[in-house]
């Protein structure tokens, strides 16, 4: 199996911490040169540091950058590119709060909706061209399985998430005759700060202990704990890798079979 990215780069998004961050590991580990982005400069520079502490083959750098300014992150992410173009894009940024949709205001659908699909086509066209020079091409994109099943309680974050993923299936088909990919790996309850703040979210809410609140989430996970995000990440590397080179236009749930539709 091929699953070699020496000599490609990629551009992770969200890469100094959680998934993100365990996505970088994963393809410095097949080879891969990488570039984390992130809005905290004291963990982009602990990031890049544990990525070359991993004895890799590639090169290890940052971009600090927000995806809540737009123009900034296109300045920035296309200065670098210009330079330096990628073959590998991860699509990665923070959910939005959580909350019922009935409550939520329309800044917060505007906001998550800029943040995560604007973001994301800013980004894909900025390395668009890189991936067509290059005749390879990895698009993917990290969401959420609220895309097959909305998730209680995360009203905003369901809607904008479905946008994203009626979008990445778009764009597979468009640039599936370039033999560029691109996909989507769905997290399912996975140890990342995301996952302590929503626990901490229902704690508030309906004052019980935070041990009973996760031990209520790991009971709907069919392998009754929850994901580390490495493994999360091991998906995201082998759709980045030659290997997966003719799967496009997936929805991949890693959530230990908690999603109960196909």
């Amino acid at each position: 199996m091929d699953l070699d990215l020496s000599g490609r780069h990629a551009l992770v998004g969200g890469g100094s911490q959680g998934i993100g961050f365990a996505a970088a590991i994963e393809l410095a580990k097949l080879g891969a040169d990488v570039t984390v982005i992130g809005r905290d400069s004291a963990r982009l520079r602990s990031a890049v540091a544990s990525l070359s502490g991993f004895r890799a083959q590639g090169r290890f750098h940052a971009l600090q950058a927000d995806y809540a300014d737009r123009e900034s992150l296109q300045r920035i992410v296309g200065e670098w590119i210009g330079e330096h173009p990628a073959q590998i894009l991860i699509n990665n940024t923070g959910g939005p709060a959580p909350g019922p949709i009935a409550e939520a205001s329309e800044s917060a659908f505007l906001d998550t909706f800029g943040q995560h699909l604007l973001c994301n086509q800013l980004l894909t066209r900025a390395l668009l061209p890189g991936m067509r020079s290059a005749g390879f091409g990895r698009i993917i994109n990290v969401i959420s399985t609220s895309v097959k099943e909305p998730i209680k309680g995360l009203g905003v974050s369901n809607t904008v998430r479905g946008a994203v993923a009626s979008w990445s299936k778009t764009l597979a088909t468009e640039l599936a005759p370039l033999g560029i990919t691109v996909n989507n790996v769905l997290p399912g309850f996975t140890r990342t700060a995301r996952l302590d703040g929503l626990i901490a979210g229902k704690v508030r809410s309906a004052g019980v202990s935070e041990d009973e609140v996760a031990a209520q989430m790991r009971s709907t996970v069919p392998m009754g704990r929850f994901a580390d995000a490495i493994e999360v990440a091991a998906a995201i590397a082998f759709l980045a890798s030659p290997a997966a080179g003719y799967i496009t236009g997936i929805n991949l749930a890693v959530d230990g079979g908690r999603t109960l539709s196909f």
